[in-house]
């Protein structure tokens, strides 16, 4: 029998969740992961092979799993009241860089910004989310987020060329390709993206680059029609005091469509912290419809706007507002998301809005990778 020293919270956790001599093995990867709950047995496998170990352990016993990377995307969706935390921080590791081919792959625990560190040594980047704090590339894959650059260089689902991952019942499957995207079957590349686990527990990923040019510059303009005097800059962002148009390029053409642009020029990206409030929101529509959907942000709600990709960063001190505006998105065909919010503080207000319409066949779908459902239970739209 596995012994947890420690608070009598964590021993009794060790005993209900009935750790046999079959199932010793989990003694080696327990840890104390940063966030978890105490009454859930931490562990970080170091390879797919001990991912495998862990979910087969759960599925067999009927154990809700929490997976965490950086912890930085947490608030997204109901909250899982987990009997294990699976932490990916051991899962790190750089498989394969091949400048000249522009792939990397990687280990779902690695830190964005480190990543982003090492591949800015060869003028490369990831285009993953600019001010990533702790998150890792597992996480942001995980949670389907993109930065605010995929107005050109497009979301991070169109630059994942092959995934690794462990099933909910311990299957460890590869799928994609690191030169060319042959899809036959599930495209698991692009369902894992924004699927919170629910395809099973991403261990690595192969990200297709971008080369990054020798001259950057963020100019400030007057309006968001001036803005488009460009074509597809980098991104055009508003926060409500100004618009700033992203540029890159050669030296000559960047220094000529700041010209053109008029606006006030500064050397490099300027990219905006995300809106700081208790709650924080993300607010999806129509490109069309980010002027309007801005517009219709109370007075006191911090924002930042990405023009031309349709979604609106927002954050407030309450959340009394938010099921008008998410009316009317939901009725323009977008959705109002909740990224973070204090315990109890959403009274009633569903983390992702309307159930989706597909969701019997998401759930078929999932039934295929982790029977038992024991990976981040009910996290998605619809309780799933």
């Amino acid at each position: 029998m596995l012994r947890l020293r420690g608070d009598p919270a964590k021993r009794s956790a060790g005993r209900r969740l009935g750790l046999t001599a079959g199932t010793r093995g989990l003694e080696s990867l327990r840890t104390e992961v940063p966030g978890a709950p105490d009454t859930a047995l931490g562990v970080a496998p170091r390879s797919p092979d001990e991912v495998a170990q862990v979910l087969r352990h759960a599925t067999e016993h009927g154990l809700a799993v929490q997976v965490r990377g950086g912890g930085t995307h947490s608030g997204y969706g109901s909250p899982v009241t987990p009997d294990i935390v699976l932490s990916t921080r051991r899962l790190a590791g750089v498989e394969s860089w091949e400048p000249d081919d522009l792939t990397l792959v990687v280990g779902a625990g690695a830190g964005i910004a480190e990543i982003e560190t090492m591949l800015g040594g060869k003028w490369q980047t990831a285009v993953m989310p600019e001010r990533p704090g702790d998150a890792t590339v597992g996480g942001v894959i995980s949670a389907g987020l993109s930065g605010w650059r995929r107005a050109r260089l497009y979301a991070t689902r169109e630059r994942v060329l092959e995934v690794t991952l462990v099933t909910g019942d311990g299957r460890i499957v590869r799928a994609g390709g690191r030169v060319v995207k042959n899809v036959t079957g599930y495209d698991l590349p692009r369902l894992v993206v924004g699927a919170f686990g629910a395809f099973g527990v991403v261990v690595s990923v192969c990200l297709k680059l971008w080369p990054v040019p020798p001259a950057a510059a963020t100019v400030t303009v007057d309006s968001v029609e001036t803005a488009r005097q460009v074509s597809r800059p980098l991104a055009i962002l508003g926060d409500g005091a100004a618009i700033r148009v992203f540029l890159w390029g050669g030296d000559e053409e960047v220094e000529a469509l700041g010209e053109r642009l008029g606006g006030r020029l500064s050397e490099g990206h300027q990219w905006p912290d995300d809106p700081r409030g208790a709650f924080k929101w993300s607010l999806r529509v129509p490109p069309a419809l980010v002027t309007e959907a801005v517009g219709r942000l109370p007075q006191d709600w911090s924002f930042v706007a990405s023009y031309g990709v349709g979604e609106v960063r927002a954050a407030s001190e309450g959340s009394g507002a938010a099921a008008e505006i998410r009316d009317w998105a939901e009725t323009v065909g977008g959705a109002l998301v909740v990224v973070e919010a204090p315990p109890g503080g959403l009274d009633g207000l569903d983390p992702w809005g309307a159930t989706p319409p597909a969701i019997d066949v998401q759930r078929r779908l999932i039934a295929q990778f982790d029977p038992a459902r024991v990976i981040n239970p009910g996290r998605l739209p619809g309780g799933l």
